[in-house]
């Protein structure tokens, strides 16, 4: 029970946050692919995010793909059969479950997938992504019926519009652009995102070319002030693509709350949360004989967000021709995934809140019962002794065994970024920088790109704090 109760290593996440911060992502994959074990059966899935996004940073773009099939192959196992241990669950905590991730995760693995497939230029393969996530999406939405919940994805249909369009399917574009705007509109409030001007042009460039002429008017109702080139014009072009992943996820922490079920036991959990842990953090080693020599105090274990904002709000990526003039270029926030955490880890607190408080409550009610059986078993002289130690093992067992699910895919950025821009086609340079940030270790970063009448580029960047 004690190793079940055992959540997964953070120390490798400090480590990948050096490498990635070093621009080192071969290291910072290879620190995922030694940890494998660690991450062990239960996290199968957890294990295929992590690899698939450091592949996809070290530019093994084939190989991220392969990582993230296997993932979502045991996504589909996992909700099929629903391999569950909810007893040792129930009696220990929920890194006994399998991890499923939350929708926005899942969703993502498709995002990432798709991504892969444009930088390769494996257009049609990424088309394929692109239908899994409209799959992906349509199943949720049926799913979930409060309007305010996640229950779609503004830049998952963003990106498949981009896809469609870049591919010469601009009905199929238009209908994911218009899915994304609502979706941005409707999800601001909680978001904390504005919809991207940029989607502001592709709807009214789409709409112009499909001569959705109500469609057309309507969205220059709404955006007057934006101005668009039509598609036509942008024909001899070749289009980039720049998708920045900015920051660090979130990470989750344990949140723990002490009942105590009698006065002497407030006593001590004042004394223990105030005098005693004023110079240091909660121990649980200590915690445990604590309240297992009290016999007490109920311990309920809760996920809590930790946000790692970015101080990046805005990149700059410049395109320098060999002969002609540098075009640049403003990245604008299109996936706030600080914000989707939060909000799945709210929508699922109430659960979680419910089942922590029942196994809480069937924890000390099976260690009173062990207790006071081994007290009448050891007799009048005995049992006061006994039940004292076996309090102090069961009880604080009890205590020691709590712990909150702080499993997250945590090798995701704090936001995605996105810029679009159609440039002559030729040679360039490309050179990118940051707005705001405070990082030394953040050097400008040099590519070289040739392009083609009508290509369509895709460029993956990590922009670290």
């Amino acid at each position: 029970m004690l190793l079940a109760g055992c959540g997964p290593s953070v120390n490798r996440y400090l480590l990948i946050d050096e490498s990635l911060r070093a621009h080192d992502p071969k290291g910072a994959d290879a620190i995922v692919q030694r940890a494998e074990k660690e991450y062990g059966d239960k996290s199968r899935v957890l294990y295929g995010m992590d690899r698939g996004m450091t592949l996809q940073l070290a530019g093994d773009y084939q190989q991220s793909n392969t990582v993230l099939e296997q993932a979502e192959e045991e996504l589909d196992r996992l909700y099929t059969r629903r391999i569950r241990t909810e007893a040792l669950a129930f009696m220990t905590n929920d890194t006994a479950l399998p991890y499923e991730g939350d929708p926005y995760e899942q969703v993502l693995i498709n995002v990432l997938k798709a991504l892969n497939y444009a930088v390769l230029g494996q257009w049609q393969e990424a088309l394929v992504e692109a239908r899994r996530i409209d799959h992906r999406l349509n199943v949720l939405s049926d799913r979930i019926q409060e309007k305010n919940a996640y229950r779609d994805d503004g830049f998952a249909r963003y990106l498949s519009g981009i896809l469609y369009e870049s591919t010469g399917d601009v009905n199929n574009a238009f209908i994911a652009y218009r899915k994304a705007y609502e979706i941005f509109d409707a999800t601001r409030a909680w978001s904390h995102m504005a919809v991207p001007s940029q989607l502001r042009e592709d709807l009214l460039r789409t709409a112009e070319a499909l001569q959705f002429t109500q469609e057309l008017a309507e969205y220059r109702r709404l955006f007057p002030d934006t101005k668009w080139e039509t598609s036509q014009s942008l024909q001899p072009l070749a289009q980039v693509v720049v998708i920045s992943y900015n920051g660090r996820a979130p990470r989750k922490e344990d949140q723990f709350l002490d009942l105590p079920i009698s006065l002497n036991a407030l006593q001590l959990v004042l004394l223990n949360r105030g005098i005693l842990q004023q110079n240091r953090q909660s121990n649980q080693a200590v915690d445990s004989v604590l309240y297992g020599l009290s016999g007490r105090v109920v311990r309920v274990a809760l996920p809590r967000l930790a946000p790692q904002k970015t101080q990046v709000p805005v990149d700059r990526v410049s395109f320098i021709p060999d002969n002609g003039t540098r075009v640049t270029v403003n990245t604008e926030l299109v996936n706030n995934v600080t914000a989707l955490a939060d909000k799945a880890l709210s929508e699922r607190m109430a659960g979680i809140t419910v089942k922590a408080l029942s196994r809480a409550a069937t924890k000390f009610a099976l260690a009173e019962g062990t207790t006071r059986a081994a007290q009448q078993a050891a007799g009048k002289d005995a049992g006061p002794w006994v039940g004292l130690l076996v309090g102090l093992l069961t009880k604080g067992l009890a205590v020691a065994s709590e712990e909150a699910d702080k499993r997250s895919w945590q090798t995701l950025p704090d936001e995605i970024h996105l810029a679009r821009v159609w440039i002559p086609p030729g040679r360039y340079q490309v050179q990118s920088s940051v707005s705001g940030s405070l990082d030394p270790l953040m050097p400008e970063v040099m590519r070289t790109l040739s392009l083609e009448p009508g290509e369509t580029a895709v460029l993956l960047q990590r922009v670290m704090p």
